[in-house]
């Protein structure tokens, strides 16, 4: 078995103690999520782990032929290569060979009559044949298909953040190493591309150590939780639901033993005051544990919830009306005579295929982008917030404090209360030790941290969210959706995050790419079922579809109709057919929520066989059966 060991591990940013001492180990089939605070040093592990940077101290012990494949958040390609030639990248000899072959193939399809290129692409496809890498070939195209990436030829240097991203994810899927390090691998896919990824590390036989903030990707994927915490590492058995329950469980052990803590250490202060004499042995030992106890006394650290209690301006009927807009961009429709009134505690969520202009819609309502026809109307008491995918520039040598007080010294709460910028700052986990800290030694969760508190402390009525799941951590976002629940004004948000829209959003409008959004009423989890009962039966349809090849003319001599028996059998198959289909989905389902468990998985994948198999008997039985029933 494959294992990769971690020993005490020490890592620092300027002087802030990321990681101290921390020590694990990750085994074949092992599924990590890790979690944690921005700036808690989460993509520094990861880059420890990666050999990307050296530890203080401590060190990693694996294997000489140990592989690992690492997703960081922004991709290093070679911006003059293609999709396909960025993709296999890779050292490996297979990818050289199918490098080769693509290139022998396109030459000699601008020159097939030409005999030299001919016997080199003769040459590349046995060279295909004799390492086998046809499977491999085709595992690239299937990962590229999958991630949206259909234009191989394209090169990166075209690509715009997101499609590098997923190059990025395919490049380290392609090569299998013994571990992958993916750094926030959802950010920039799309819900179908998602759930394929769920599935497709579900089979890895590698392990897999994730950073990422969506909360239903963790569900799905780790069987085991890493949490950094004020430079320790918490380990938990299970996926993001068991890690939930239980840290709160730890985090009452540990809050119960240091309320013992200071309860013994009043009384041994007590008997400290009343003169302890030091005559014995045993009275020094007492006294000596005394002093101990005073040394590790309120050394708890916990994670604080961030509580945002601002107050905001009132905000009247009439919010925002799009009237016949239209949009686009080098001929691509974005709007199409789109027309919308939005109005007063509206929660709409925005989401939909990449690069359809769902931040254009956004920028639209913003004023930032003006519109080829048609109107925006901006209610006259709405203010505005907008937090965009890019925070502002912030000049790296001002300091926390200072970039807050450009908003004011204090704001007002909800309860009516002034609030000063420092209170502020350590509600969002910015200790009063990090006030006068440069910009510039912020993570890069930590400034848009900073730029949302910034944009919150305005008392905006109507907010604008672009992606905002993308950088910020689990436990803001959870606090954030909280306060987004108890807003008494508009909220309007861009994003991918599944669960992030379940919390937000009352209705949906979702981008198809080609200047058509379509309206839903409702959560986006809700969305998601109808859109899969909606496809059933197109797709039970298909799966039924006569094949062409079968249907032939009657022969006089032959069988022209079916027997009473058969014709029950016909009337039935169809129902056999979908009860079947529907239970290869179910199978499909206990896959991906048993990961982590390949006993199980070898009897679930026997069932799924089975029933693929039977799926298939039943449709060329309906096959032959449906010729005469036709008749």
């Amino acid at each position: 078995m494959q294992t990769l060991r971690a020993e005490n591990l020490t890592r620092t940013y300027g002087e802030k103690t990321l990681f101290k001492d921390i020590s694990f180990i990750v085994n074949e089939h092992d599924r990590i999520g890790v979690i944690g605070v921005n700036g808690s040093g989460k993509t520094n592990l990861l880059d420890v782990l990666a050999g990307v940077t050296a530890p203080e101290a401590g060190q990693l012990v694996k294997p000489k032929n140990y592989e690992i494949g690492y997703l960081t958040q922004q991709p290093d390609l070679n911006e003059e290569l293609t999709v396909l030639d960025a993709v296999l990248a890779g050292s490996q000899q297979v990818f050289k060979t199918i490098r080769h072959y693509e290139q022998t193939l396109a030459d000699y399809a601008d020159r097939p009559e030409d005999p030299a290129t001919e016997k080199a692409y003769m040459a590349a496809e046995t060279r295909m044949n004799q390492e086998d890498a046809w499977n491999a070939e085709s595992d690239v195209k299937t990962i590229l298909t999958q991630l949206h990436l259909t234009d191989l030829t394209q090169t990166v240097k075209t690509l715009s953040g997101g499609q590098r991203k997923r190059v990025g994810l395919a490049q380290v899927l392609i090569q299998s190493p013994d571990l992958l390090l993916l750094d926030e691998p959802t950010n920039h896919l799309d819900f179908d591309s998602i759930e394929w990824l769920e599935t497709y590390l579900a089979a890895y036989k590698g392990a897999l150590i994730v950073v990422t903030h969506d909360r239903y990707f963790l569900d799905q994927v780790a069987n085991q939780m890493f949490e950094l915490s004020f430079g320790e590492l918490y380990k938990y058995t299970g996926n993001y639901q068991d890690y939930v329950q239980a840290k709160a469980e730890r985090v009452a052990r540990d809050v119960t033993a240091e309320h013992k803590q200071q309860q013994l250490y009043k009384k041994e202060l007590a008997w400290m005051r009343a003169g302890a004499p030091a005559r014995s042995t045993k009275q020094q030992g007492r006294i000596n544990r005394f002093n101990d106890l005073k040394d590790n006394l309120n050394t708890l650290q916990v994670d604080h919830d961030v509580d945002i209690s601002l107050g905001q301006q009132r905000l009247g009927k009439k919010v925002i009306e799009l009237k016949h807009a239209s949009l686009s961009f080098d001929g691509q429709p974005i709007l199409k005579d789109f027309s919308m009134l939005i109005q007063a505690h509206d929660r709409i969520g925005i989401t939909g295929l990449n690069g359809a202009g769902k931040s254009s819609l956004l920028n639209v309502i913003a004023e930032r982008l003006p519109l080829d026809s048609g109107t925006v109307t901006i209610g006259e008491t709405v203010k505005m917030a907008y937090y965009t995918q890019q925070t502002e520039p912030i000049p790296g040598d001002k300091r926390i404090i200072n970039y807050l007080q450009e908003v004011g010294e204090n704001v007002v709460n909800k309860q009516g209360e002034h609030v000063s910028v420092t209170e502020l700052l350590e509600e969002f986990l910015f200790p009063r030790s990090m006030h006068g800290t440069l910009i510039r030694k912020l993570s890069g969760g930590e400034k848009r941290r900073l730029y949302l508190l910034k944009l919150l402390m305005q008392q905006p009525n109507v907010l604008l969210l672009d992606e905002p799941t993308n950088d910020l951590d689990i436990g803001t976002l959870t606090v954030l959706e909280s306060y987004l629940a108890d807003f008494a004004g508009t909220v309007i948000t861009v994003s991918h995050d599944r669960y992030f829209l379940d919390k937000v959003g009352t209705k949906l409008l979702i981008f198809d790419g080609k200047g058509q959004i379509e309206r839903y009423a409702g959560r986006f989890s809700s969305y998601l079922k109808d859109q899969k009962v909606a496809e059933k039966p197109a797709t039970t349809k298909a799966k039924t579809a006569p094949k062409a090849a079968a249907t032939k003319p009657a022969d006089p001599k032959e069988k022209v109709k079916l027997t009473y028996a058969e014709q029950l059998e016909y009337d039935k198959i169809e129902g056999v057919i979908e009860k079947l289909d529907a239970h290869k989905s179910e199978v499909e389902q206990a896959m991906a929520d048993n990961a982590s468990d390949y006993g199980k998985l070898a009897d679930l994948q026997k069932d799924l066989t089975a029933t693929e198999t039977s799926i298939d008997e039943k449709m060329d039985r309906w096959d032959y059966l449906s010729q005469f029933a036709e008749a």
